[in-house]
């Protein structure tokens, strides 16, 4: 692994989570719809989602300690950061780009339905 995501995955959850809140709210979405894309994908429910973030863990213990990952990923494509979602080998870092693509959905107004893969 390179010290590139190593660095990624040692990023607290706690840290990029507003940043979410504040890019989807930038473009008239809210901290509700992060919340149900986040619980979508990594199977936490609301509690479970704010001890995260209240524990501060990093994105490789948030992942590891996710309930379960949406049977649906798989059908998360594109591009996210120049790099397609679909194709990228590092389990972790595939996971990280999955919720950031799904954010970005979000920011570009989506339909939730779409974004949730349903």
């Amino acid at each position: 692994m390179d010290a590139k995501n190593q660095r990624v995955f040692a990023m607290s959850f706690a840290s990029i989570y507003p940043l979410y809140i504040q890019k989807v709210e930038r473009k008239g979405r809210t901290k509700a719809e992060v919340d149900e894309v986040i619980c979508w994908l990594t199977g936490y429910d609301e509690a479970g989602l704010q001890k995260q973030i209240e524990d501060k863990v990093d994105l490789q213990t948030f992942f590891a300690q996710a309930p379960e990952l949406n049977p649906n990923v798989s059908l998360i494509k594109g591009v996210i950061c120049g790099y397609r979602v679909e194709e990228i080998e590092d389990e972790l870092m595939q996971k990280i780009r999955y919720m950031d693509k799904l954010i970005d959905e979000l920011a570009k107004g989506k339909a939730m339905e779409k974004i949730l893969r349903k």
